[in-house]
């Protein structure tokens, strides 16, 4: 991943981000070690910003498409209240067993319910209850589809966040299927009457899409 930002401007952000603590750090460290593409975790900058969204908008219930080893999942955890909830999505038993084991040691992990599958089929299956909060980090290609699927589901005032919307660059000349649904989506939800929108460069670039009430 080509990086927008210079390391020593990253490390200086990352500094001046408040810490999750010890299993945090864990988490990302045994990652970093042990697990495939390892950045595909967030860091301690983009979880920081998911838990404060989510303490913004006042969230009980979350749902996240694409769990990965957790790392996300135990930072918007600590955001919800005790009788809070995320439902957390990813098609991989292994990096779900891994997710699971750090949350079994967290004081918020009771709150997250990881449920294996098919993405875009696990969402389609979920009741009519709605959510306060998304975030999708899944299948790029697919993304247009997460969106169509993951609207409806928001209470009105409602926040989508998705993640990796400027694949390093290279939405701006999209040659591969992830880029295009990253493009689409982009378009989508800037279309869309039913969202206000904004497109920050953090990370990789972050879309947030707040359902309009």
């Amino acid at each position: 991943m080509k990086p927008f930002v210079e390391d020593s401007i990253e490390r200086y952000a990352h500094d001046l981000t408040q810490s999750f603590g010890a299993l945090h750090d864990e988490l990302r460290e045994y990652t970093l070690a042990h697990v495939p593409i390892p950045q595909m975790q967030v860091g301690r900058v983009e979880g920081r910003l998911l838990k404060m969204l989510a303490s913004l908008c006042g969230a009980r219930r979350i749902l996240e498409v694409g769990t990965y080893t957790g790392y996300s999942s135990l930072c918007m955890a600590e955001a919800l209240p005790e009788d809070g909830e995320i439902i957390t999505c990813d098609h991989d038993e292994t990096v779900a067993k891994i997710a699971r084991s750090f949350f079994d040691r967290s004081s918020h992990g009771h709150k997250i319910r990881i449920k294996l599958g098919d993405g875009l089929e696990t969402v389609r299956a979920l009741d009519a209850s709605p959510f306060d909060m998304a975030f999708l980090d899944a299948d790029k290609s697919r993304y247009p589809l997460y969106y169509d699927e993951i609207i409806p589901r928001l209470r009105p005032g409602g926040l989508l966040v998705i993640d990796n919307v400027l694949w390093s660059g290279e939405v701006l000349d999209p040659k591969t299927d992830d880029a295009r649904g990253i493009v689409e989506v982009g378009r989508r939800v800037h279309a869309d009457p039913r969202v206000e929108n904004l497109l920050i460069t953090v990370r990789d670039g972050v879309l947030l899409a707040r359902k309009l009430p």
